[in-house]
C-alpha cells in the first residue's frame, strides 16, 4: 500500500491566547483503525487540518508517508480525507462532483463508478448533491476520501447523521480499509461509536495526548481488576475474602465488588469458607468509562459548582 504512515510529533497550535495544540504527538501505523477521541475542544480537527496542509502549526510536524502534505503532487492518490461533509457544490450530481475531483488528480471516470459502488451510492449518483441527506452526503466524502485509493485514511466524525444501517456500514467499511492495509484515522466525541471499529485509540485532551493504548489495554486500565460477586450471603461472602487480604465493598443486596484476587482466587475462597455463590466474574469496563476516567480533568466546561453544592 505504499509508506501508509501519519507521524504527528510535537505540534503546537495557538489562536490568539486559545491555545489549541499543546504538544500533540502520536502515530497512525497501517493495518488498522485508529480512534482519535477526547472530548470537543481536545484538538482533535485542528490536528487533522494540520497534517492536511489547512492549517500551518507554530511548532512541531505533521508527516504522511515520511513527507508533509505540501510535497504531494497528487495528494488523493496518498491521503483521503472527510472533514465536512458539506463541502460540496449542491448543484452537481454526486458523479460529477467526484468527475470534477477525479479529473484534477488524473483520474478517470471508471474509479468515479467503483468508489460510488463501494460507498452504496450507485443508483443516486446521478441525483443532485443538494437533495442528499446528512448520511448520503457522509457517503459522498467518504467516495471523495476513496477516490484515489490511498494509503492514508482521515475522517472527522464519520457516523455523524448517519442512520443505524448507516452506522453498521461505515464500521464494515473502516475495519475493511485497515484489513486492506491502510492506516485509518477515525476522530469522534463519543467513545461508543468507536467501541466497535477501533483497534487502538488516541485519546485527546487540551491539546495533548492523554492516552495511545489498544482497546484492551485502556478497557483493562478501567476495569482495576474487579470481580463482581452474586451471593445471597453476601456478609459471610465480604468476611471470606477480607481474611485473605482482598478489599471489597457490598453494593447491593446480594452482590459483592472484590478488588485484589483475580476471579478464580475468589471462587477458591468463598469454596473454602462454605458461602454459597450464584456468579463470580470478573470485572469488564466499558470503553466508555475508561474513556470517562481519561478525560475527567480534560473537560473544561463541567458543571462543578453545582456538584460540589
Amino acid at each position: 500500500m505504499g509508506n501508509a504512515t501519519i507521524e504527528i510529533t510535537g505540534l503546537r497550535k495557538r489562536y490568539g491566547p486559545a491555545v489549541a495544540l499543546d504538544g500533540m504527538s502520536f502515530t497512525v501505523p497501517p493495518g488498522r483503525v485508529t480512534g482519535f477521541v477526547g472530548p470537543n475542544g481536545a484538538g482533535k480537527t485542528t490536528t487533522m487540518r494540520v497534517v492536511l496542509g489547512l492549517a500551518a502549526a507554530d511548532a512541531g510536524t505533521a508527516l504522511i508517508g515520511g513527507r508533509p502534505y505540501r510535497e504531494l503532487r497528487t495528494p488523493l492518490r496518498h491521503v483521503g480525507a472527510l472533514l465536512d461533509a458539506g463541502a460540496l457544490q449542491p448543484g452537481r450530481s454526486a458523479r460529477n462532483h467526484l468527475l470534477w475531483l477525479a479529473h484534477s488528480q488524473g483520474l478517470g471516470a471508471a474509479r468515479v463508478d467503483a468508489v460510488l459502488d463501494r460507498v452504496g451510492l450507485a443508483a443516486v449518483a446521478r441525483r443532485r448533491a443538494g437533495g442528499f441527506s446528512l448520511g448520503m452526503r457522509q457517503r459522498l466524502g467518504i467516495a471523495a476520501a476513496l477516490l484515489g485509493d490511498p494509503p492514508v485514511l482521515m475522517l472527522d466524525e464519520p457516523v455523524n447523521g448517519l442512520d443505524p444501517e448507516g452506522v453498521v456500514w461505515i464500521r464494515g467499511l473502516l475495519r475493511s480499509l485497515a484489513a486492506e492495509g491502510r492506516a485509518v484515522l477515525v476522530s469522534s466525541h463519543l467513545m461508543s461509536e468507536l467501541a466497535d471499529t477501533a483497534d487502538h485509540l488516541v485519546v485527546a485532551g487540551r491539546g495533548r495526548v492523554l492516552a495511545d493504548a489498544a482497546v484492551a489495554e485502556l478497557i483493562a486500565a478501567a476495569s482495576d481488576g474487579r470481580v463482581l460477586v452474586r451471593t445471597a450471603q453476601p456478609a459471610a461472602a465480604h468476611a471470606a475474602v477480607l481474611c485473605a487480604g482482598a478489599r471489597a465493598t457490598v453494593t447491593g443486596p446480594d452482590t459483592l465488588d472484590v478488588t485484589g484476587p483475580p476471579a478464580d482466587r475468589v471462587v477458591a475462597l468463598l469454596t473454602a469458607a462454605g458461602v454459597p455463590f450464584a456468579e463470580v466474574t470478573a470485572y469488564r469496563a466499558s470503553l466508555e468509562e475508561a474513556y470517562l476516567r481519561l478525560t475527567r480533568d480534560a473537560v473544561e466546561f463541567r458543571a462543578t459548582g453545582e456538584a460540589a453544592r
